[in-house]
């Protein structure tokens, strides 16, 4: 009898122990499900689709560089006789700064001038008889090749007088003399005439980061301000747009403005370029952050989450406002998109938005 409840209470242990095993295994594939259904989504950032007037204003400092700029030298050697320009006269260009001794080279201009006249009479003779047979074809060729090489000769002599008055190259400003009467000027090495600066115009020279960079072209016109004269507004136009950055990772940008009539703005001046529009001026703009496109914005492609589904599609995007960015088409106010987590998505993918 005490053999049989003995078996009776044992069976009902390892009925209870097999009972709560089971029900222990239902509930953690139950939380296991769970968890697995938790994991199967991507973690990500959003951003709403937002219609307004943006703030696209921005500025940059730089300096005001001249339009051209040379420092000539000496092309042949001679002595300076007369230095006809100073420091501070505006020249132009052909105009004559210095004249170096000529008096050598004059005379063998002249002599220059003698033997080809010489050459050219012998040639015309030697025509004139050959038409009789008086020479032979032989001697006419001779006679024409000493004339061709007499006028190279009295060509370049000419050349020698033309360069003892030493002419200016540009216009602008002297701004440096090295010469005086007396200097004794040399071809190897050349010896340094005079500086000349052109101000007419001025290049204002200024550097912009990534994000504004890529609101800008060519021809763009920019507000541009001298620190010197605070009331005096003046326009330029981007001229160029470096297409590497530079060591600290921006992009120089050189603006071409005309100076007034005075050229009051001098090259080393602090100036001020401001670029964008006006704000009060703008339409509404549909925009997204630019961090929203899948690689870059020439990408056009976005993920659009609705019902915690992410979604790749096609978009059209227009400018570029910093780190916003207009959208055209495909894209309605009020849609969500992915701003960080895309790398991990593919289209359709579930995701659990990170506030």
């Amino acid at each position: 009898m005490k053999k049989t409840i003995y078996i009776i209470i044992a069976v009902a242990l390892i009925g209870g122990a097999a009972f709560t095993l089971i029900n222990n295994k239902k509930k953690n594939a139950e939380d296991t499900a769970i968890v697995a259904e938790k994991n199967s989504s991507v973690a990500v950032r959003t951003a709403t689709v937002t219609t307004g007037k943006l703030d696209d204003v921005f500025k940059a400092n730089g300096n005001f560089e001249p339009i051209q700029e040379l420092t000539f030298s000496a092309e042949k050697s001679g002595k300076v006789i007369r230095v006809l320009a100073k420091e501070g006269d505006y020249v132009t260009v052909g105009q004559t700064l210095a004249i170096v001794r000529s008096d050598v080279i004059n005379v063998n201009a002249q002599t220059a001038n003698s033997s080809y006249q010489n050459a050219a009479a012998d040639y015309s003779r030697y025509e004139n008889a050959f038409k009789t047979g008086g020479v032979t074809k032989q001697q006419l060729d001779q006679a024409k090749l000493a004339m061709i090489n007499a006028k190279a000769q009295l060509t370049q002599s000419n050349i020698n007088v033309g360069d003892t008055r030493i002419k200016a190259p540009i216009s602008g400003f002297i701004n440096k003399k090295y010469i005086e009467q007396g200097s004794i000027l040399t071809g190897m090495p050349a010896t340094e005439l005079f500086d000349i600066v052109n101000v007419s115009k001025l290049k204002l020279k200024v550097s912009v980061n990534e994000s504004q960079v890529a609101s800008l072209k060519l021809g763009n016109s920019v507000a541009i301000a001298a620190s010197v004269f605070p009331d005096k507004s003046l326009t330029g136009k981007i001229t160029f747009i470096a297409s590497k950055a530079d060591e600290t990772l921006n992009f120089p940008i050189e603006i071409e403005i005309a100076n007034n009539p005075n050229n009051e703005i001098k090259a080393g001046m602090y100036g001020t370029a401001t670029f964008g529009t006006n704000t009060a001026k703008q339409a509404d703009v549909k925009t997204i952050p630019r961090t929203a496109f899948v690689g870059s914005v020439s990408s056009n492609q976005v993920f659009v989450v609705s019902n915690n589904i992410a979604t790749l599609k096609k978009i059209v995007s227009g400018r570029i406002f910093g780190d916003k960015v207009e959208i055209l088409d495909g894209l309605n106010n009020g849609d969500t998109v992915v701003t960080s987590g895309q790398i991990n998505l593919s289209d359709s993918t579930k995701v659990s938005i990170v506030k």
